[in-house]
């Protein structure tokens, strides 16, 4: 009984850092702010944090780690044959985990943001106003509060269950087939023999990608009629509806529902794909738009790792454990909805879109953490891309594409999207694991290994943070294709001779972890938020639309294809995966401009003559620099 009179301290432990926490919250916001500066800059500036704040969400975290640890004390004290290996297999135990799980999860979970955001502003605190206001031109927009907790809910929130439900579903999929055909036969007597009930398999696969290309279509009209924020809100409903048909479809005994989860779950994808990067990039200021616009491919490749991690089978991977393997996505929506009501709406879309001004600056302010007074930068883009755009003039999917100055940024956009799934990268993850086999791993030790591939991807994604803003887009996409093509030739030569050699299936393996690492430093992230730096604010919306549609299609053309190809080439696929990808080097070596350093409407009017455009010329940037004001053409 001695495990069980830890639970006392551990929950008296969590309250006492909650209550410090609460308490230097209240004193921050209630004495130091209110006391050091005027009134007209204390909303704008709580979000600066004093050395207090830091330590007290310090002590915070060390009562919870202390938490933490007596829980695990009391969780080992509770049995001798309790251990964290063996924690599912003991009913009590599992009680214990939950209640953890729950209470940290659910409770302590935003501590860390908290405090990750209060180590990051550098600037210094002015005590008066007119050290404030002699400070304005050294103001530097850098992250600030809601810029971090918009990035960390969208991508845990809305990107994440979009990969989790494309990884997810492979993993039970024989128990899923036993389910539909004992349906189908109880409810209405229909006997599928193994031919239909793989179509019927195939079925509850592809209506997500369809769900996906649908979301994309209605993502345009959302992000304009009720802006990115709204929209984003509407992604996390989808998502939360088709996790309760996920869950409930066992106890109904209904294909149906399972079928209708799998569709809302796959317009919440569509949405999700062509609404938040746009948001994102939006709320960013202009040397962060690359960082925050990978956030929305590093959930996706999480959400993928983490849909293969639950399907192992001491996690969620037993036999009656699908329907919450299904679901259990739903427990970040959840957490992550009542956030995303307090986060601002992009200030571009209120400027230009809305035409309110008042509210876009005040938006503004609030997510840079400054008065207004230091956003005059900001504000003149905002200007001159407004100007650029008829007060009158409404962008739908079909206006953007009959409008031929925007042809060449809307081909960019779809091929580098489209041609994401058509490098074959879920090829390569099919082949993965037969690969691992025959270089000699078990079973068990391919799976893991097709993890670790999932783990590379997420790794990849997280360094885009830092090389982004350093390296440009241009150098990092085309260095991506590039090798990829080389990669997927070396592969289907491979896989081709794979039982010739004895060393064939270790060069096999090789090749297979250097496509995925060349994967994740450009054509995995890039095309997901590179339509917010070539498109204008007006028609960023139907262009993000026709980015995502272009990346479902060519998952469903792939998923579609490859089928076929398999059984009638094998090996050569990669073949046919390589030549596609050496097109798209070819055509944005001559055609794609690095945005970096420049805003949307200089690329705009860099490729607004089709493919007579040369935007890479060094002579052509500068007449963009030009014609929007800007004197300076160095070369970036």
């Amino acid at each position: 009984m001695r495990g069980a009179d830890t639970i006392i301290p551990a929950r008296f432990l969590t309250l006492l850092g909650h209550l410090c926490v609460l308490v230097t919250l209240l004193w921050e916001s209630k004495q130091s702010v209110r006391h050091c500066l005027p009134r007209e800059f204390q909303e704008s500036l709580l979000t600066i944090y004093h050395s207090r704040l830091v330590a007290g969400f310090s002590a915070s975290l060390v009562l919870i780690v202390i938490e933490f640890l007596t829980f695990l004390l009391g969780l080992t004290m509770f049995s001798p044959s309790v251990s964290l290996i063996s924690i599912g297999g003991h009913g009590f135990a599992s009680i214990l985990l939950t209640y953890f799980v729950i209470d940290g999860w659910l409770c302590d979970w935003f501590w860390p943001i908290f405090f990750f955001c209060s180590v990051l502003p550098k600037e210094c605190y002015v005590t008066n106003e007119h050290e404030h206001l002699t400070q304005t031109h050294d103001y530097t927009p850098g992250w600030s509060f809601y810029l971090v907790l918009a990035g960390v809910v969208t991508t845990l929130g809305s990107s994440l269950p979009v990969g989790f439900n494309i990884g997810v579903v492979n993993t039970p999929a024989d128990i899923i087939k036993l389910f539909c055909y004992t349906s189908l036969l109880s409810r209405y007597n229909i006997d599928l023999d193994e031919t239909w009930l793989n179509v019927l398999w195939a079925a509850i696969v592809s209506i997500f990608i369809v769900g996906g290309c649908t979301g994309s279509i209605l993502g345009s009209v959302l992000a304009d009629k009720l802006g990115r924020k709204k929209a984003t809100i509407v992604t996390s409903i989808l998502s939360i509806a088709g996790a309760v048909m996920f869950v409930s479809c066992r106890a109904a005994n209904s294909v149906e529902m399972l079928i209708l989860g799998r569709l809302l779950v796959g317009l919440s994808g569509g949405l999700t794909t062509s609404i938040v990067p746009m948001y994102l990039t939006e709320l960013a200021p202009p040397n962060l738009t690359g960082a925050m616009g990978v956030a929305c491919p590093m959930g996706v490749n999480v959400g993928v790792l983490v849909g293969q991690v639950m399907g192992l089978k001491f996690l969620l991977g037993g036999i009656d454990d699908w329907p919450y393997l299904l679901s259990v996505y739903v427990l970040l929506v959840i957490i992550c909805l009542p956030v995303l009501f307090i986060l601002p709406e992009s200030p571009k879309y209120l400027f230009v879109v809305k035409k309110n001004e008042s509210e876009s600056l005040k938006e503004l302010s609030r997510v840079r953490g400054v008065s207004p007074s230091l956003l005059t930068y900001e504000l003149d883009l905002l200007r001159e891309e407004s100007r650029t755009s008829s007060s009158d003039e409404h962008y739908s999917m079909c206006a953007v594409l009959a409008d031929s100055r925007l042809m060449l940024p809307l081909l960019l956009v779809c091929s580098s999207q489209a041609g994401q799934q058509t490098s074959g990268i879920n090829a390569v993850f099919y082949y993965s694991q037969t690969i691992f086999k025959q270089a000699g791993l078990s079973d068990q030790n391919a799976q893991y290994a097709t993890i670790g591939c999932g783990a590379i991807n997420v790794c990849t994604a997280i360094l885009m943070l830092y090389l982004l803003p350093r390296m440009g887009r241009r150098p990092l996409l085309l260095g991506s294709m590039f090798c990829a093509t080389i990669i997927l030739a070396l592969l289907a030569a491979a896989m081709k001779f794979i039982d010739a050699v004895s060393w064939m299936p270790y060069a096999a393996m090789v090749a297979v972890l250097s496509y995925v690492l060349v994967y994740g430093f450009g054509l995995g992230p890039i095309p997901y938020f590179i339509a917010s730096e070539i498109f204008e604010v007006a028609p960023r919306g139907a262009a993000m639309a026709w980015g995502s549609l272009a990346n479902w299609g060519g998952n469903f053309l792939v998923g579609m294809c490859f089928p076929t190809m398999r059984d009638n080439i094998g090996p050569y696929s990669f073949l046919v995966f390589s030549a596609l990808t050496a097109a798209l080097t070819v055509f944005h070596k001559l055609y794609f401009p690095e945005t970096r350093r420049l805003t949307p409407t200089q690329v705009t009017i860099l490729c607004s003559e089709g493919f007579r455009s040369r935007p890479v010329s060094i002579t052509a940037r500068c007449r963009a620099r030009r014609q929007t004001g800007v004197v300076t053409c160095d070369v970036v």
